[in-house]
């Protein structure tokens, strides 16, 4: 099925409520009696709707069990990522798999991982189709008032929540220190507000545990894994990416070919990302033993590479890698020599590469690093949203559509399909 973008938000809401009220009924049976589940005000547990629309999107073509054990995997990495998320900001575990067998920290377990494989199959299979057409009975203009309403209502909602949770340590010394008139009105409504959230939020997960908070010398740039170190591993990642292939290419295929995914210099999109999530995801396990780091990048590369293979389909019509002849793969989108190719990436990356490049970023001076930090982000983002564009008329003139609009005639001038050919050598059309 193809979704439209009402239809998608329509899903998220849908399963974000079924997810709250699952929750608040298996909490109430446990607690004995009622308690609001979620991080958010709203009756809603968003980590249910953000697994339900990314396993529709992405997965929806997957048989059987393929199905089954790709929404087992996405929804505990975003499950996995929630937790530590969640702890980051708030500096507690709201959940807690300790007790259950097979368990990564508490995060994440085998019996939740196979209920969110079974919860993905019966989405994709029996949900999507029946709430679709529960939806066609509400006319459409009144369809959308609500949706947007709603999109408000839960933006509002979030970042009263991300706010008051950032602010946690900080607040009561800020209302004690506090005169003036203003101030004082601000943070006694601030206080009242904080302390409904923190007691909903305790009232939901009892079991929350405190977690100690690693703060940062102030002398040292990006020092552990912050915000500007991810960056600089990001820009890292996509130019040895970008490398690493050009030189595979040349030694397996004989020849030199771009691997680039930007129209501007030799930066792999793929390779960085990837680095910079398995860095944020990976970094409090960097001692593990080389076989967990393996396995970990097994799973998390595959599942990533499969992400994108869909996405590039759908946003630019084009498929940039097929691996359809070679053998256990699926659907062409992924391998399984590949994905161990990921899992040995990972342990190069934690056990040799990472430690001498975070070293040499954590050297740079402080004031100087998040300048070029934050010139390369701004750099990089005007990079990739010309590629896109490109990447997108490179599509509509493969469709026959005439430039209508100005940034169509500039990419048709800037970025013809000779070009596009020299910088994308392996993209196929898709229909």
């Amino acid at each position: 099925m193809i979704y439209t973008g009402y239809e998608l938000t329509g899903l998220f809401f849908a399963y974000s409520f079924l997810g709250w009220v699952l929750e608040t009924v298996v909490a109430a049976a446990r607690q004995k009696r009622f308690v609001n589940r979620g991080l958010v005000n709203s009756p809603l547990c968003v980590i249910y709707g953000i697994s339900a629309v990314l396993i529709s999107v992405y997965l929806q073509e997957l048989p059987g069990f393929w199905l089954f054990l790709g929404s087992m995997i996405l929804a505990t990495v975003i499950e996995w990522s929630a937790g530590h998320l969640t702890e980051r900001m708030y500096h507690e575990k709201l959940w807690d798999y300790s007790k259950l067998p097979w368990n990564l920290d508490g995060y994440i377990c085998l019996p939740a991982s196979v209920f969110w494989g079974l919860l993905g199959y019966a989405v994709v299979r029996w949900g999507n189709p029946l709430l679709v057409w529960l939806a066609g009975f509400c006319p459409e203009a009144p369809r959308r008032i609500l949706i947007w309403v709603s999109v408000l209502i839960l933006g509002i909602d979030i970042t009263a929540t991300l706010i008051i949770m950032s602010g946690r340590s900080k607040r009561l010394e800020q209302w004690e220190a506090a005169d003036a008139l203003f101030t004082d009105i601000s943070n006694r409504l601030g206080r009242r507000i904080f302390g409904y959230v923190d007691a909903r939020i305790r009232r939901a997960y009892p079991e929350a545990k405190r977690q100690k908070v690693e703060k940062a010398k102030g002398n040292v740039f990006a020092e552990g894994c912050d915000f500007y170190k991810i960056v600089l591993l990001f820009l890292i990642g996509a130019f040895l990416g970008d490398f690493t292939e050009t030189v595979f290419c040349r030694v397996t295929a004989g020849v030199w070919m771009s691997r680039s995914s930007v129209v501007w210099g030799p930066f792999s999109i793929v390779w960085g990302l990837a680095i910079a999530a398995v860095t944020a995801l990976l970094y409090r396990y960097r001692d593990r033993p080389d076989s967990f780091l393996f396995l970990a990048g097994t799973f998390l590369g595959g599942a990533y590479e499969y992400l994108c293979s869909v996405f590039t389909e759908l946003v630019f019509g084009t498929v940039f890698w097929d691996y359809s002849r070679m053998r256990f793969n699926l659907g062409g989108r992924i391998n399984l020599l590949y994905c161990f190719f990921w899992g040995i990436a990972a342990v190069v990356w934690f056990k040799q590469l990472y430690p001498k490049i975070s070293g040499m970023i954590e050297r740079l001076p402080v004031r100087s690093g998040k300048v070029i930090t934050w010139l390369l982000l701004v750099f990089m983002s005007c990079n990739i949203l010309v590629s896109c564009m490109a990447l997108i008329r490179y599509d509509e003139r493969g469709r026959g559509i005439t430039a209508t609009e100005v940034w169509q005639e500039t990419m048709d001038e800037r970025f013809p399909d000779a070009r596009m050919e020299r910088i994308y050598p392996n993209a196929l059309k898709v229909e």
